[in-house]
């Protein structure tokens, strides 16, 4: 197990402050990349993750003599604090003054405009595994526009704390969105470096087209060990034990229930007003990470999570359906269960799981559906891991 510590964009750490004993992120690997961004304008793609030790990856590029011409922000935007789903524009960050180009409003892909005059696009934010997460979309957007003008892209490599297992149903590609765009699992035991390899490799980008990719890889890392962020990765996922349930719980953002935004517990409860099972009750209300929580200021029964051991939840190693399978039994209006827009066949990547739950079938019935796309799917990922499996 390691941990890291971690702090927001702007404040100032010594940069030397790292932790020998423990995963070595990309960013980390300065000897690696500065050499590649002397004497070049370039953006970078980043957030509140993008740490090095105690320091934020911008400003140790600015204390190197390494100016960012712009940053690239996604979903959440640069500093992380922005709720879940909520569009943004571009605008000046106040603390470093340089331009920040938003990647979650009108533009999921930076423009012709956006990347004029840049040599280089370096891309560092942490993913936590799973299909549905946007910065997979915005790493693909930014590989696709580097490579459409010629743009080098440099991905430092992060861990993936739910690198540890292949799970879930593979996406067909005619429900390709922003939370689902290639055919791989919902849980697809890559680190961010790994995948940006395998979109490349795959030719998943626009035409076909090819990135000049590097990846900067992760030093110590062992894909199975249990992993701590410095930083929660979006504001709903709060802690380890939320970021090790998203796997098992994301499948609720299609149903009616709460899955407890707008409370302390996001991904951490299961509920909706009109269950009859679960002994935990819980009212969401607005606030600033999720301002508009599903069953807004409604009382709801259900089940609660947040004493769960997050290394017996790690260790479980695989997506727990039955969650999803119980809820929708408990509520005795089924015609409720899933929202009307059938949001979560975009989650899931197809209808097939939506049908199978209204038709009653048992979570290993459903999970045998799931092999052949996994066993397929796994001789693919084979080809681009860096780390040993």
């Amino acid at each position: 197990m390691f941990a890291w510590i971690g702090c927001h964009a702007g404040q100032s750490v010594a940069t030397t402050d790292k932790a020998p004993d423990h995963v070595q992120p990309g960013a980390w690997q300065t000897e690696a990349y500065f050499p590649m961004l002397e004497d070049k304008s370039f953006g970078i793609v980043c957030n509140h993750t993008s740490t090095i030790g105690f320091t934020h990856l911008v400003d140790t590029l600015l204390r190197a003599g390494l100016k960012p011409d712009k940053i690239f922000a996604p979903e959440h935007g640069f500093r992380g604090d922005l709720p879940d789903g909520q569009f943004f524009g571009n605008r000046q960050d106040p603390v470093t003054k340089l331009e920040i180009i938003s990647l979650h409003g009108k533009n999921k892909k930076p423009t012709r405009e956006d990347l004029s005059g840049l040599d280089v696009l370096v891309f560092d934010i942490q993913d936590v595994g799973v299909r549905c997460y946007t910065y997979l979309s915005t790493l693909h957007y930014i590989m696709e526009a580097g490579a459409e003008l010629g743009i080098p892209v440099l991905v430092l490599d992060r861990p993936n704390p739910n690198g540890h297992f292949v799970d879930g149903p593979v996406l067909d590609t005619t429900y390709r969105s922003f939370v689902g765009m290639h055919p791989v699992p919902f849980v697809y035991g890559m680190t961010i470096g790994e995948y940006a390899r395998m979109i490349n490799g795959e030719g998943w980008l626009a035409e076909g087209v090819k990135c000049d990719l590097t990846v900067i890889p992760l030093q110590q890392y062992d894909r199975y060990e249990l992993i701590e962020l410095p930083e929660p990765p979006s504001p709903n996922l709060p802690n380890m034990r939320a970021v090790f349930l998203y796997p098992s719980l994301c499948f609720f953002e299609g149903t009616s229930f709460s899955i407890g935004r707008g409370t302390e517990y996001p991904f951490q409860l299961i509920g909706h007003p009109d269950n009859t099972a679960g002994q935990t009750y819980f009212m969401p209300v607005s606030r600033p990470e999720s301002t508009y929580p599903p069953q807004q200021n409604r009382q709801c029964r259900g089940w609660d999570f947040s004493d769960l051991s997050p290394r017996a939840i790690h260790d479980t190693a695989r997506i727990q359906l039955h969650y999803l399978l119980d809820a929708y039994q408990s509520l005795p209006d089924k015609e409720k269960f899933f929202l009307s827009n059938n949001y979560l066949d975009k989650l899931a990547g197809s209808s097939s799981l939506r049908e199978q739950i209204g038709r009653g079938l048992s979570e290993g019935d459903i999970r045998d559906t799931w092999k052949e796309g996994l066993d397929r799917f796994r001789g693919i990922r084979a080809r681009y891991i860096l780390y040993p499996d």
